[in-house]
């Protein structure tokens, strides 16, 4: 009998342990969530709207009137996509973006390389920050002086907006 008093004592603290765990783990996610609203500034994320990217401009390097496609390695749309752009591209100026490892980036350079300029590397990577992209694919149309006019994750919205041939 006195083993079984024990035993049920130590159960009981085992449970009170628990609890106090457990309510540590809720203080800590509520203090963590409180914390990614407000740097969010929402409880809700706002979906990617491309058309942010109008008006903004494309390093002097890569400037000019084009179509420019984002890719991103990891990213299986981006792969689907790929020869659509590539399709669009065909008699017209483009410009293929494509961020990831290097080493991990021949399938979509293959892919679009053919008819489009191609930039990987530590030069997409700056590209990507300076027009502040957030989704893959994006596609743009620039003008003469490489400021964006039209912007999309879908190409064929931008299809319309093709220069003549």
């Amino acid at each position: 009998m006195p083993f079984l008093i024990v035993a049920v004592v130590l159960v009981g603290l085992l449970c009170l342990l628990d609890l106090v765990l457990t309510l540590g783990v809720l203080r800590r996610l509520r203090a963590h969530t409180a914390e990614l609203e407000r740097l969010a500034g929402t409880s809700t994320l706002m979906p990617y709207d491309p058309r942010v990217l109008v008006g903004r401009t494309l390093p002097q390097d890569v400037a000019g009137p084009r179509l420019v496609g984002f890719f991103d390695v990891g990213c299986d749309t981006c792969h689907e996509r790929a020869p659509q752009f590539a399709a669009e591209a065909k008699g017209q100026s483009a410009l293929a973006v494509i961020s990831g490892a290097v080493e991990e980036t021949a399938d979509l350079v293959e892919v679009v390389g053919g008819v489009a300029s191609v930039v990987t590397g530590e030069d997409a990577l700056r590209i990507v920050q300076a027009l502040d992209i957030h989704a893959f694919p994006t596609f743009l149309r620039t003008d003469q002086d490489g400021r964006v006019v039209a912007a999309d994750t879908e190409l064929t919205d931008l299809a319309a907006m093709a220069p003549a041939k």
